[in-house]
């Protein structure tokens, strides 16, 4: 009985363990290696602000969904968002959002809202097509009122967390070459 065992989790164990698995340090010539630089550390090349405030890029909403459990305090969203290839970034940079509409005290566009990019350079489908943000919804607890208040809620965070696949977002960027990775 315990010689059958022994053999079955020994059989069962190599099933995990490749038997032609390449030595370390061996290039794997995957497919995902289309967006690199070469040498690798050189960054000279990545592109900053390729779209600035007056000439902004659209990019499409792929999906929304929140990623923090029903009990959890506030709101944060995963929203992925599909550039056709036309916005490359790398790991490290921005994007900036320009929400919809315009200020009530000068009646001036929104202006632009720096967040992280939450995906790697190849993005969610591992094309180099899409990319994603997490945004966390920016409300303000009014003691007064024991309640969020509407008035003060950040404009740009709930714009984000509201879209719908399909939607249009305007976008600025990619912003940063100090924290590439």
């Amino acid at each position: 009985m315990k010689v059958v065992l022994a053999a079955t989790l020994f059989a069962t164990a190599s099933a995990f363990v490749p038997s032609n698995a390449p030595k370390f340090g061996t290039s794997l010539n995957l497919k995902q290696d289309f967006l690199e630089y070469t040498p690798y550390h050189d960054h000279s090349q990545v592109k900053v602000n390729t779209y600035k405030n007056k000439a902004p890029f659209t990019g499409k909403v792929v999906s929304t969904k929140r990623i923090v459990g029903p009990q959890a305090t506030g709101e944060t969203c995963h929203i992925i968002i599909d550039h056709n290839g036309d916005f490359p970034y790398i790991e490290g940079q921005s994007w900036g959002v320009i929400p919809p509409g315009t200020r009530e005290k000068d009646g001036k566009p929104h202006a632009v809202r720096l967040y992280s990019i939450a995906s790697s350079r190849y993005g969610d489908d591992m094309t180099g097509k899409t990319g994603s943000l997490c945004v966390r919804r920016a409300t303000y607890w009014c003691p007064e009122l024991k309640a969020d208040d509407p008035a003060k809620k950040g404009i740009c965070s709930n714009f984000l967390c509201d879209t719908n696949p399909g939607d249009e977002i305007m976008m600025t960027g990619p912003a940063g070459k100090v924290m590439l990775m």
